[in-house]
């Protein structure tokens, strides 16, 4: 199925079976460690207990109401425009047909809404992660720094950002 055929909706509300859709999602990625996986669905549960209070805003990429990607964003907490996409995973079933590129447009747009004029994204410089740099240098990010052994030895994190004035 090519993306022109998925009928992709998108949501922003946060629903409590979203624990177990995100917890799936980053999980069967083979992307991320367990602790990570248990942050990713922190967010949703903070999300759910403090609604917009928490800072955590999510969008919801729907097949068929079927949970194939998601990301998670907010402004980052002591700056004027400035936010970050904490997290963005789609299904691997599903990858490579543009949600991702969809995901980050609608995360630009509700950024946008807000009066945020920066956002910023990190991820890892390990060569499994060379996909992920590529989408987000092809969507208009630019590396802005790079933290050696960051994550673990020979594990950098790249933060990317794009100025959306």
């Amino acid at each position: 199925m090519k993306e022109m055929d998925l009928k992709i909706t998108f949501r922003h509300e946060v629903r409590p079976a979203d624990r177990t859709e995100v917890r799936k999602i980053v999980e069967v990625t083979g992307f991320f460690s367990g602790d990570e996986t248990e942050m990713a669905v922190e967010l949703v549960d903070e999300c759910l207990a403090r609604g917009t209070a928490s800072g955590y805003h999510f969008v919801f990429a729907e097949l068929e109401g079927e949970v194939i990607g998601y990301s998670c964003y907010g402004p980052v907490p002591a700056t004027r425009y400035s936010y970050d996409i904490y997290w963005m995973a789609v299904h691997p079933d599903y990858q490579r047909r543009g949600i991702g590129r969809k995901l980050i447009a609608m995360n630009e747009f509700l950024v946008r809404g807000a009066g945020g004029r920066r956002i910023y994204m990190d991820t890892s410089a390990r060569a499994q992660y060379e996909p992920t740099r590529r989408l987000y240098e092809a969507e208009g990010y630019r590396e802005a720094a790079c933290l050696p052994d960051y994550y673990a030895p020979g594990d950098s994190k790249i933060t990317y950002v794009k100025v959306i004035d």
